[in-house]
C-alpha cells in the first residue's frame, strides 16, 4: 500500500520555479529518478520533447517527471542550449542531454525512453524492480516500436491497394 501511494504522487511532468529546484531535484529521496527539462516557450523542439515526457510520465509514475523554465534554473542559460534534459538520482547528476537531437528526428517517445534508459533504470513503472526496470522499458519500447512500424505498413498498403 505505502508502494502504491508512493508511485500515486507521479505521473504527470510538474511545472518548478528555481526556488523549487533543491527541493524537488536535489533532495529527491534516493530511490527516485528525476527528470530535468530546461526548456523556453515557443521555441518547436521543446513543445515536441514536452509532449514526449508527458507521455513517459504516465506510463512510469515512479519516475519524476518536472520541467522549468531554462533561464530560471540557470540564469543566462543559451536559448541554443534548449530543450536539455538532465537525470538525477541520488542528489547527483547521471545524465545530460542538450538539444533535442539525441532523441532522433523525430523525437517520440519511444526513442526519449530509449535514450534515458541507455545506461540506468530511470524510467520506472513501479510494477518492477529497480534492477529489471530498464529492461522492462526496453521491450516496451520495442513492442511499441514494432506496433507503429506494422500500423505504418499496413496504412501504407491498405492506400496502396484501394485503386
Amino acid at each position: 500500500m505505502r508502494e502504491a501511494a508512493k508511485i500515486a504522487k507521479f505521473g504527470s511532468v510538474m511545472p518548478i520555479s528555481g526556488a523549487d529546484f533543491v527541493r524537488e531535484v536535489s533532495q529527491a529521496p534516493s530511490d527516485v529518478w528525476v527528470v530535468v527539462c530546461l526548456y523556453k516557450e515557443g521555441i518547436a523542439e521543446c513543445g515536441v520533447l514536452l509532449r514526449c515526457l508527458d507521455e513517459l510520465a504516465t506510463r512510469y509514475p515512479a519516475t519524476k517527471f518536472v520541467k522549468i523554465i531554462s533561464t530560471e534554473c540557470i540564469p543566462n542559460y543559451p536559448d541554443r542550449n534548449v530543450p536539455t534534459i538532465l537525470v538525477y538520482n541520488s542528489s547527483a547528476v547521471k545524465g545530460t542531454y542538450v538539444g533535442s537531437h539525441h532523441f532522433g528526428r523525430r523525437c517520440t517517445p519511444e526513442a526519449v525512453a530509449l535514450v534515458l534508459c541507455q545506461s540506468d533504470p530511470v524510467l520506472n513503472d513501479g510494477q518492477s524492480s529497480s534492477e529489471s526496470s530498464r529492461d522492462a522499458v526496453l521491450d516496451q519500447v520495442r513492442r511499441n516500436f514494432i506496433e507503429k512500424v506494422v500500423t505504418e505498413r499496413e496504412d501504407a498498403d491498405d492506400g496502396y491497394n484501394s485503386d
